[in-house]
């Protein structure tokens, strides 16, 4: 398969599951799988990188009256305007940022063809979303115990096969925030994980060197399809959750998990 067709899949998988609550990293995984390519560009820092600025700028794209909103009303006043808000997304921030630090190398062993653990974690993944699909008294805003409890949500999503979104907005859905404020608010948290592990992950290429595997052709195209679908997943989640259909993406989850941990041990 050629280079550029294999950027075009891994864009259109990224965009896609970084926003659905189906697992980025775990349906990266399958893709490897399926292709029967260990190499993949995503295993390279500069596709990783493209795919991954891609999918934060979309949500800035989809997000951009919120955001501008949030700094027009930006004020050092703890009381009042936005500062709160700037607060409960750092707080969130700090368990994944914490685990990535400390347990990089522990966890990216966990990243490496283990389809069996993928399939154990999607099954997890699906009982959040049938478990948040449920409750229908969702009616407050986020608090600062509420941004610890979905900061730790989202460090449990570093594992393959448990869903960053689903597990931030099925968690926020359980605590009873209101519907579309889970969606935003698990939406807007990522952004600054996936900025900040950019910002790095250019300084590791720049001091080490870094030899880039893939041409400038094959990084377009990844980062576009990546930019493009994620825009559509990220608007089409958002509507999901309000209309409370997440059980649908919970079936899916359950369906392929089930399968993984067949394959895994029958075959």
């Amino acid at each position: 398969m050629s280079e550029i067709l294999q950027s075009l899949i891994l864009g259109i998988v990224q965009g896609l599951t970084e926003f659905l609550p189906v697992s980025s990293s775990g349906h990266l995984e399958i893709t490897k799988f399926l292709l029967g390519d260990e190499s993949l560009a995503e295993e390279s820092l500069a596709m990783t990188v493209a795919l991954h600025v891609a999918t934060a700028l979309s949500t800035v794209v989809v997000f951009r009256k919120e955001i501008a909103s949030l700094i027009r009303d930006f004020s050092l006043d703890t009381q009042k305007g936005s500062l709160p808000y700037f607060f409960k997304i750092a707080i969130t921030m700090v368990p994944a940022a914490f685990i990535g630090f400390f347990f990089e190398d522990k966890m990216a062993v966990l990243f490496d063809g283990k389809l069996l653990l993928v399939g154990f974690m999607l099954l997890i993944t699906a009982a959040l979303l049938f478990i948040a699909d449920s409750i229908k008294r969702n009616h407050r805003e986020v608090s600062y115990k509420d941004s610890i409890i979905i900061g730790l949500a989202q460090a449990f999503a570093l594992l393959p096969g448990i869903s960053r979104s689903g597990s931030t907005i099925c968690t926020a859905l359980i605590f009873n925030i209101k519907r579309e404020e889970a969606a935003r608010f698990s939406f807007l948290i990522v952004l600054p994980l996936i900025l900040g592990k950019g910002i790095l992950d250019v300084r590791e290429m720049i001091q080490g060197n870094y030899v880039l595997m893939e041409s400038g052709i094959s990084l377009t195209v990844g980062f576009i399809a990546a930019f493009i679908t994620g825009v559509v997943a990220c608007k089409w989640m958002i509507a999901l959750v309000k209309s409370a259909n997440l059980k649908w993406f919970g079936i899916y989850c359950l369906v392929i998990g089930i399968s993984l941990i067949l394959y895994n041990t029958v075959f």
